[in-house]
């Protein structure tokens, strides 16, 4: 995933934790507007959350958090 999306992603997660508490839920729908303005970028999203790593509709916030700062660090 692009370092970008990477980086948007820990600090939506970021957000609703604070915002919510650290149980709070997220569906990768999370990390983009309430519409279709960018179908490749949702795909790359889709794709990582369902097909690579097989999620839930919704997984927790501070799960994606760590696991998308894991893979910054491993890809340097």
């Amino acid at each position: 995933m692009r370092k970008a999306l990477q980086q948007k992603i820990i600090q939506i997660c970021n957000d609703k934790i604070s915002a919510k508490g650290e149980g709070v839920g997220l569906s990768f729908y999370a990390f983009f507007a309430n519409k279709n303005d960018n179908p490749e970028l949702i795909m790359e999203v889709a794709t990582w959350w369902i097909m690579i790593h097989k999620f839930d509709h919704f997984e927790k916030g501070v799960k994606i958090k760590k696991l998308v700062q894991s893979e910054m660090e491993d890809h340097g």
